[in-house]
């Protein structure tokens, strides 16, 4: 599902006084200047806290001025010091959403905590990161309530006491099987909170569903050719998850496949059981 990232090279808390600096000869000169210092600690705050906003206030003394900080996120030159910091970011060489693990390579960008509440964070390269569009519709503005003050995973900023934190449930009838999305019982009391919340607001177990059941079709043509040719099932299953361990286990492919080989009335079929024919 979700897979950490590094924290952008870019420093967050630098890019403050560049962007100021470079504002110093431009119509919102005294504007930069008149923030700069809390604009600085704001960022320092995001930094210490991981962007939790239960922890990240608003900044409402700055509404008036939003679209000021929202033309510098959509209109970055390539040679300005913010455009240098988020190129990186957005040239990046992910092959699956690092948010919920969808195969295919992410193409925009998200802000943790979004931009309409938190202008003053719109090019914070702490709090940007690839996201998948599918993922990018369920957030939208979304941050968490008062039962949940966060809903989302920081890519950047949150380790788990396990690296798979997401377990897949396959029930039979193994010919047509349902499939369960839940958090690792491995993970500590917290850290299930956090992904409960995430799976359930970017609905990732309804986005998974079509992906497993699609998969479970490949697992039984894939199976019945290892059969006939007389390969060994559940090794050969094990070589497929192996494969896409790398870059996450949260993978959807991994997961699947972790799912299989950890389900022995699922082995048994596979291996020995009356395998349907899909074309």
């Amino acid at each position: 599902m979700v897979m950490q990232l590094p924290l952008p090279a870019a420093c967050s808390l630098g890019l403050v006084d560049l962007v100021v600096a470079e504002r110093q000869n431009g119509i919102h000169a005294n504007f930069f200047t008149g923030i700069a210092g809390e604009w600085r600690d704001r960022v320092q705050t995001y930094l210490d806290h991981g962007g939790s906003p239960e922890h990240v206030q608003s900044w409402p003394a700055i509404g008036p001025r939003k679209k000021t900080f929202h033309n510098l996120y959509k209109s970055a030159d390539d040679e300005s010091a913010h455009g240098l910091a988020m190129a990186p970011i957005r040239n990046h060489d992910l092959d699956l959403c690092p948010a919920c693990g969808e195969p295919g390579a992410p193409n925009t960008l998200d802000h943790y905590l979004p931009k309409g509440a938190y202008p003053h964070f719109a090019i914070t390269p702490g709090n940007l990161f690839p996201m998948c569009d599918a993922c990018q519709l369920k957030k939208l503005e979304k941050t968490g309530d008062a039962d949940n003050p966060r809903y989302f995973i920081h890519p950047y900023f949150d380790v788990f006491s396990v690296a798979k934190i997401v377990d897949l449930i396959i029930t039979p009838p193994f010919t047509a099987p349902t499939f369960e999305l839940i958090p690792s019982p491995a993970l500590l009391p917290g850290e299930a909170a956090l992904v409960t919340t995430h799976l359930r607001e970017l609905d990732i177990p309804g986005r998974y569903v079509r992906f497993f059941r699609n998969e479970h079709r490949r697992l039984i043509r894939n199976v019945t050719t290892m059969r006939a040719s007389g390969q060994a099932v559940a090794e050969t299953i094990g070589a497929f998850r192996n494969g896409h361990a790398d870059p996450t286990p949260n993978s959807w492919q991994h997961v699947f496949y972790s799912a299989v080989l950890e389900n022995e009335d699922l082995l048994e079929f596979l291996v020995n059981g009356d395998l349907p024919a899909y074309p």
